[in-house]
């Protein structure tokens, strides 16, 4: 059953949120991955974020540049929890545009905001909250942690001889 839902504001925006898909992918976590646009399509995005948990979705990872309302408008639809992905797009202001429309939300609709172009955590951070529920996830997080500790060593050590 699809767990996460992935939507971006526009297909300009999927090589940043592939990052996402390849994550869960790594960690076996299917997902369904969608344009919705808060601002050319506001319909759909009203429509896939009131169905979202009918669908069996249990987090959204929501990219997009620019104005980049789509994550709030979501969170504001919807009441799983919602992953913001600021994008750096081309009409972007070096992605300040993108962190603050997403950062900012108001009190009572709050989006987990994660680093401009970050899709990648935002997979993990997804794959962390369903591993509140998923013993199986939270032993490959887990393991993910320690495989990124013993790189790091190891590349101090070849760096140190």
């Amino acid at each position: 059953m699809v767990k996460v839902g992935i939507i971006m504001g526009s297909d300009s925006d999927l090589p940043i949120m592939q990052e996402a898909a390849d994550i869960l992918n790594q960690f076996q976590i299917e997902y369904e991955i969608r344009i919705v646009s808060a601002h050319r399509t506001p319909h759909h995005m009203v429509n896939y974020a009131s169905t979202a948990i009918e669908r069996g979705l249990k987090v959204i990872i929501a990219g997009a540049g620019g104005a980049a309302h789509l994550p709030g408008m979501v969170a504001s639809i919807t009441t799983l929890p919602v992953i913001g992905v600021p994008v750096k797009s081309s009409n972007s202001v070096d992605g300040w545009d993108s962190i603050l429309s997403i950062l900012q939300m108001p009190n009572g609709v709050p989006v987990a905001t994660v680093a401009l172009n970050a899709a990648k955590n935002a997979g993990i951070l997804a794959a962390s909250i369903l591993a509140i529920e998923d013993p199986r996830l939270s032993q490959e997080l887990s393991l993910y942690k320690k495989q990124m500790e013993a790189n790091v060593l190891e590349k101090d050590k070849k760096m140190n001889q």
